[in-house]
């Protein structure tokens, strides 16, 4: 069976529907105490590089190569491991992956979530 991967601000309220609840970016969220958060885990390593994440700079026409771009590095040995980390909880739990990012629908949340689901 399927589980729901889900994804949004880091800042929003956490929910019991949540499921585990993974932070995917590689720097820690302004302004956010570490027992605020209420993670389960935080994988800075399936987060995009920080060459990507500078040259990105969350510009929405950037978006589409930025998504390829990410996509080919959730491939290299720097990601991997974390990448099937993740794959894995999304096999055997609700998963709510997240972000500080604004714009939730243009950030690697976005990517996860419909990379998780369609390599299912």
């Amino acid at each position: 069976m399927a589980k729901q991967i889900t994804y949004r601000r880091v800042y929003e309220e956490t929910a019991p529907k949540d499921g585990k609840r993974v932070l995917v970016d590689r720097v820690w969220p302004r302004g956010m105490r570490k027992e605020d958060a209420h993670l389960d885990e935080w994988l800075r390593n399936v987060a995009p590089s920080s060459e990507l994440r500078k040259w990105y700079g969350h510009e929405p026409s950037r978006f589409t190569e930025f998504r390829r771009r990410y996509l080919a590095e959730l491939r290299d040995a720097g990601h991997r491991e974390a990448a099937e980390h993740l794959r894995d909880l999304a096999a055997h739990d609700k998963l709510m992956l997240l972000t500080a990012t604004k714009d939730v629908d243009h950030s690697q949340a976005a990517v996860l979530a419909e990379w998780l689901t369609k390599s299912r």
